[in-house]
């Protein structure tokens, strides 16, 4: 019985992990499945979900980045640098959040939060249809016109137009990131008898090790504003890089203060809920207006790095069933390439990058669904079992 549970729970995660390999990360879906239907507890849930979520997103990011060569769908490390340390903070703040909240309030907020969300990435797919639409109208005239097709560069470029898929300066400002935000985790880190220091939980220490995570991130965040800026200046007509004209014109509108903003609240609420940041910064991306192929490559490179430190450090605290975990993840793994595959060939096809947008729109919906009701089983489970149902301190 128990492998039947298993294997249909593999199952349904499939299912799940293809439909997320628009860069929004699945973990919202992946909780329930493994909690309900496996039938293991939260906290074990939890850590699968965050092996899950890392096994995805990689297969997210090295198909962008070796099996898709394609500039319009390439990763915006600019956007990257700038979000990483500011939703690493905010991840931070948001599982404070959560210890200090009750569930039920919890629930609720994410249930508003995330319906509201769902309604702007739908609105956001229909607008994107609609420019997609009028497009193709008019590319239909210019072509009757002329009375003939201009012939279309082709998507594997080389030479100095095509900087290469991977820009490892960037990609390593971004692992040091990652390093000190997890060590800093991981000095913190209160999981029972398993602590890698023997630091007091909110003692004088604790407090200031994790405040100093802000001015990290604004560090962090300042260093990398100042960089950008240097270099548009030294080299103004070398911006046109493997993102494309769009992603760099639309960045030159917006107050660069915005992506870090907008990381800051998305890995807040992501903390706070429980689930990965990309849920959450996928949607904002899409309404300031970054190209839909740009946003799911992108936010599939940040979620690998904000779900790598979850899954790393509840290796390092001593987590059990490392190896059934490992499964799950090598499923969501290739049921990404799965989904990216399908989703790129429907694009093609069809020339509409509003499908990814849409394809984002229905996970959200469907987490919206399963995150209530899984919500509020616990809830009415804690309410059955008499536990304390008010506001927490945070020790």
């Amino acid at each position: 019985m128990k492998t039947l549970r298993t294997l249909i729970a593999g199952l349904l995660c499939f299912i799940a992990a293809s439909l997320s390999s628009a860069g929004v990360g699945g973990g919202s879906l992946y909780l329930p499945i493994i909690n309900l239907v496996a039938g293991l507890d939260l906290k074990t849930a939890s850590t699968f979900s965050a092996f899950m979520v890392t096994g995805g997103s990689l297969s997210n990011v090295l198909y962008t980045l070796v099996f898709f060569a394609d500039p319009k769908s390439s990763i915006d490390y600019d956007i990257a640098l700038l979000s990483e340390p500011s939703m690493l903070l905010g991840v931070s703040a948001g599982v404070l959040g959560n210890v200090m909240l009750p569930e039920w309030l919890i629930t609720a907020l994410f249930a508003l939060f995330l319906g509201v969300s769902t309604y702007k990435t739908f609105e956001a797919g229909f607008r994107c249809w609609g420019a997609e639409s009028e497009e193709v109208r008019r590319s239909g005239i210019i072509g009757a016109q002329d009375g003939e097709e201009e012939e279309e560069e082709p998507l594997l470029l080389s030479g100095e137009g095509f900087q290469g898929s991977i820009q490892w300066r960037k990609m390593v400002v971004l692992v040091v990131v990652w390093l000190t935000f997890f060590v800093l985790h991981v000095v913190i880190a209160d999981k029972g008898d398993k602590k890698i220091l023997q630091i007091r939980p909110c003692g004088v220490l604790y407090w200031l090790i994790t405040l100093f995570q802000v001015p990290l991130a604004i560090g962090f965040t300042a260093c990398i504003l100042y960089q950008n800026r240097k270099m548009q200046h030294q080299t103004p007509d070398q911006e046109k890089d493997n993102q494309g004209i769009i992603v760099h014109s639309r960045m030159k509108e917006l107050p660069a203060v915005i992506f870090p903003l907008a990381a800051l609240i998305s890995g807040i609420l992501g903390g706070l809920f429980g689930i990965g940041g990309g849920m959450l910064i996928n949607p904002v991306l899409l309404q300031i207006g970054i190209p839909p192929q740009v946003t799911a490559s992108t936010t599939s490179f940040m979620v690998l790095f904000s779900s790598s430190m979850s899954m790393v450090q509840y290796l390092i605290l001593g987590m059990k069933a490392v190896e059934e975990a490992a499964i799950f993840a090598a499923v969501c793994f290739f049921a990404s390439i799965v989904g990216l595959v399908l989703i790129q060939r429907a694009v093609e096809k069809f020339g509409r990058a509003s499908l990814i947008v849409f394809s984002v729109s229905i996970v959200m919906a469907l987490s919206v669904v399963s995150i209530t009701c899984f919500g509020a089983i616990d809830v009415w489970r804690e309410y059955k079992n008499g536990e304390d149902m008010g506001f927490k301190l945070p020790c």
